[in-house]
Formats: structure tokens, C-alpha cells, sequence
């Protein structure tokens, strides 16, 4: 069932440390297993910054092998140094609960509960006695090693207290908590978790005897060298209060080109061969790309509906990178065109007798069945006077329904029209949603 999840995983590139290769590869191919990925709740979401693991977590689902997920109630009182130069800020208890309550809801958008697991590690920790936690846990730690590690090491120099200090040991603990319940064998976990983690396997198999194994997964940083889920305005939330979901869309949708493909691999279950199509794409086709991106993320964190809306809305201010689905792709993104969510665009009516009447030209007095596209134009608000739309229409910036008219003779007929609307465009970022009343 998970035959050739190692060589995904690795092709994909989600793999950037690994404490035991030979036997990773050989028990993620022919057996089913037990992981876990943990997330402390010091905000009431989760941000694009979290998102590779639980991506990661997704991927392994998908290969037969069951995630636990682990809302960190009670190291989120603690806090991770890992990764930073200065103590986070201490929270209430009842603020940590309310935290993780809403990130559970959000990581249930990625991940099948049916086939895993929800645990808060408040649950294991919050009777534990303090003397029986040094006499049984931290006997096993070494000190030298523990300053060894860079997640402390870092924190040397601007200093780190004691608290946090504790914060290695509570999640190795983790670990071991979750092997004797649920035979967890691998934890996995951010590039800056690779200390945290090898003190969780180390610390197992002192306790247990047996191998306890850890990944990582790579620190994605963008060209200015900023972690990857931040912008001018900060993180990126999935909490579409905090980061609504047209933003969430433009985000993605505005990568770097070299990046798009990359991304790809780790936040979609898009075919890697498709991907790799995508490579050859060069501007501005690549923008397709990009679009499918854009959409892929935002459908798995806020839904169908919402990727639609935002992947039109962005389309229609922007203009839209493969209007007639000239690149294949197996995204449902395909299906989706202007008229698909046309109502989020401005509307205007016409009879069905304009259509199927005689119509005047002014510029050569004749007469045809339908409605003067030059004056559709101008009357529906894309252009101020006919003369500005019969320009547009020569400079190639008249569209219906995606396609190019360029004749400024052109009539609007019935066949024009599906379902009895049809979208008509002015350049790039005006478009006017067409019905007929």
C-alpha cells in the first residue's frame, strides 16, 4: 500500500534530515506506520509557515500511513526556542485551550480523521508531577548535549531561560508518550525541529530499546531570505479573519517563476509529471502555473467555493493566464471559467429582441440580425463612446467569452450566448457579465 512513499516523499523534496535512511526507506515502502507532527498553539491559527508539515503529513496519509496530530496545549506554556532569538511571550492557559481548540478545526481541511489521530499533549502533561518528571525523564538528558543542540546553542548569546530550556525534553517525552499508546514510531517536523527531534529518538530507545526514528522536512526561505509564508504585512494566515481568502490566493499567485514548480511538488497532490511540464512553461504561460497554484492552495484551505471565487475575482481585475485551457492540467481549476462565477462580475441586461433584430452602424448605414458589438461595448459600460470601443476592438482587446474580436462590424447574436449570458471583456481587467432578460 505504501510502496514507492519514500522515493515521493523524497522527489518532491520534502525530506531534508533523516536519523536512520536505510530503515526510513525500507519501513515507509512496506509497511504501514504510525507518525507524528506536532504544532503549538501560540496564535489562533495556523500561518502558510506551518503548512509543510502538515502537507507532509497529508502526502503520508495518502501512501497508507496513519498522522497524529499534536496541538501542543501544554509546551505552547513553555515555548519553543528553536529558531529564535528571543523568549516567546508567556500565555494564559486559557488562552493556549482556545488556540488549540482553532487549529484543530483547521488542520481537520488537510487531514482525514477517519484514518488519524487529534491528540494535545495538555492531556499527558497536566497531572505530571514536576519530581517525577526530573527523576524519570530528565536523568536520561545530558546537559553538554542538550547546549550541543542548535536550537539552544543559538540562543547562547542573547541568553535562555530555564523555562525554555525544558522545552526539548517535554517534546522527546512527546514521543515516547505517543509510541507506548499508539506505537508512534516517527516523528516528524521542521528543519529547526532536527534537535527536538533527535532527543525524542534518542531518548526513546533508552527507554524502550527499540528504534525510534525522525525527519525533517526543509526550511523554505524566499529571495530576500525571509521565511517563506511572510510578506511587508507579515504571516499569511489560514484564518481567512486575519488574511482574507483573496489575499491567500495572491499570495501564491504572485511566487517567483523559478519557485512556482517547487511549491508545487510540496503543496499540491498534483502528478509529478504534470509538474514537470510546468517547467518548460516560459512567461507568460508560466503564470498558469502560477494560477493553478493559487487555486490548488486555496482549495484545500478554505474550500471549493472559495478558490473559485478568489481565482475569478483575481482573474477578472488581473486578467486570467490560460483563458481557453490551452495547458493541460488535472486541476479542477479547468472546469472553472468567468461564467462559471459570473455573478461576483458587474452585470448588464439586454432584451432578447436586441439580439435578433435589425441593428444600425452609424459608420456605413447598414443593417444585420443582432446587436452592434461597438455599442454593446460602449452601453454596458466598458467604454466611455463608441469610438473608444471601436479602438479597443482593433487593438485586440475585445474579447466574448474569452475569444478575440477584432472586426469592429462584429453583431452580438444568440449564439454568443449560453445559458442566456455570456462575459465580455475589455482588456485585461474590465469585464462585463452579459444577460439576456
Amino acid at each position: 500500500m505504501s510502496k514507492n512513499c519514500f522515493e515521493d516523499m523524497v522527489g518532491r523534496g520534502f525530506f531534508y534530515q533523516l536519523t536512520d535512511e536505510e530503515s526510513l526507506h525500507k519501513i515507509l515502502n512496506e509497511s504501514s506506520i504510525t507518525f507524528y507532527v506536532g504544532f503549538d498553539p501560540t496564535a489562533d491559527s495556523l500561518h502558510i509557515g506551518h503548512l509543510l508539515p502538515v502537507m507532509a503529513a497529508k502526502r503520508l496519509q495518502s501512501y497508507g500511513h496513519k498522522p497524529i496530530m499534536l496541538v501542543g496545549g501544554a509546551t505552547a506554556l513553555v515555548g519553543d526556542p528553536s529558531g529564535k532569538q528571543e523568549a516567546r511571550p508567556i500565555l494564559s492557559r486559557e488562552k493556549v485551550a482556545k488556540n488549540a481548540a482553532t487549529i484543530k478545526a483547521q488542520i481537520g481541511r488537510f487531514i482525514n480523521f477517519n484514518e488519524a489521530y487529534l491528540v494535545n499533549n495538555a492531556d499527558w502533561f497536566a497531572d505530571m508531577l514536576y519530581i517525577d518528571m526530573l527523576r524519570n525523564i530528565g536523568s536520561h538528558f545530558s546537559v553538554n548535549r542538550m547546549l550541543s543542540m542548535d536550537s539552544v546553542k543559538q540562543r547562547m548569546e542573547t541568553g535562555i531561560s530555564f523555562l525554555e530550556f525544558n522545552y526539548m525534553i517535554l517534546q522527546a517525552y512527546d514521543f515516547v508518550h505517543l509510541n507506548e499508546k499508539y506505537n508512534c514510531e516517527l516523528q516528524v517536523g521542521g528543519q529547526d525541529q532536527w534537535g527536538n527531534i533527535v532527543s525524542g529518538v534518542e531518548l526513546g530507545r533508552k527507554l524502550k530499546g527499540k528504534p525510534f526514528y525522525g525527519a525533517t522536512f526543509p526550511l523554505l526561505m524566499d529571495r530576500s531570505g525571509q521565511k517563506f509564508g511572510k510578506t511587508a504585512a507579515g504571516a499569511v494566515w489560514l484564518d481567512k479573519n486575519r488574511t482574507s481568502v483573496f489575499d491567500y490566493y495572491q499570495f501564491w499567485r504572485n511566487v517567483e517563476d523559478t519557485d512556482v514548480c517547487r511549491l508545487l511538488y510540496l503543496f499540491t497532490a498534483l502528478p509529478s509529471d504534470e509538474i514537470e511540464s510546468f517547467k518548460k512553461l516560459q512567461a507568460p504561460a508560466i503564470n498558469r502555473a502560477k494560477e493553478i497554484l493559487a487555486y490548488e492552495t486555496t482549495l484545500l484551505a478554505h474550500g471549493a467555493e472559495e478558490a473559485k471565487n478568489a481565482y475569478i475575482a483575481a482573474g477578472t481585475k488581473f486578467g486570467f493566464a490560460d483563458p481557453e485551457n490551452k495547458i493541460a492540467t488535472s486541476s479542477t481549476i479547468k472546469t472553472i471559467t468567468a461564467s462559471n462565477s459570473s455573478e461576483s462580475l458587474p452585470t448588464y441586461e439586454i432584451s432578447s429582441d436586441e439580439i435578433s433584430s435589425s441593428s444600425s452602424k452609424s459608420d456605413d448605414s447598414s443593417t444585420s440580425e443582432g446587436k452592434w458589438l461597438v455599442a454593446l461595448i460602449t452601453e454596458s459600460g466598458l467604454t466611455s463612446s463608441n469610438g473608444e470601443a471601436r479602438r479597443l476592438i482593433q487593438g485586440g482587446g475585445a474579447y466574448i467569452n474569452d475569444k478575440k474580436i477584432t472586426d469592429v462590424n462584429y453583431d452580438v447574436t444568440e449564439n454568443d450566448f449560453e445559458n442566456n449570458e455570456m462575459i465580455l471583456k475589455a482588456g485585461k481587467k474590465n469585464m462585463r457579465r452579459i444577460i439576456i432578460r
